[in-house]
């Protein structure tokens, strides 16, 4: 596994009603990271999201509904991952500074990503560079 990068896989409790998945607690965090913005966003089948990395902020990834794949590239030393998230696997993915992410949705119904992000978004500062995913 990339350096940095943390998978959890997550206890889903299911009963009648539904489920119930706690998708990031607290002690996952490492002491200096915060949790600074939640957002949730969609992808339609066979379109890719994200193809950047960053320098400080720190992102959690978790595919709640639908199929993904979540692409990882090391910047510095060119190491690569791929990982297959969704409702077949339900986890949670920490993403550090300097790591590449692009993820594609490989189902057939839209997915949907919930992202917490170290770090709020600032326009003047925005701390995301595009990054080539050649082939995606």
């Amino acid at each position: 596994m990339i350096g940095g990068v943390e998978v959890y896989p997550l206890d889903i409790k299911r009963d009648e009603r539904g489920w119930l998945g706690e998708i990031l607690r607290g002690e996952k965090k490492q002491a200096n990271e915060e949790f600074a913005h939640l957002y949730v966003t969609v992808a339609f089948p066979g379109k890719t999201k994200g193809k950047h990395y960053h320098h400080r902020k720190v992102e959690w990834f978790c595919v709640v509904n639908g199929e993904a794949v979540l692409f990882l590239k090391d910047i510095r030393t060119g190491k690569e991952e791929k990982l297959t998230l969704g409702e077949k696997n339900m986890a949670t993915v920490r993403i550090p500074p300097y790591v590449a992410h692009a993820i594609t949705n490989t189902g057939n119904v839209p997915f949907y990503l919930i992202v917490v992000v170290s770090e709020q978004f600032n326009p003047k500062d925005p701390d995301t560079f595009p990054f080539d995913f050649s082939g995606l």
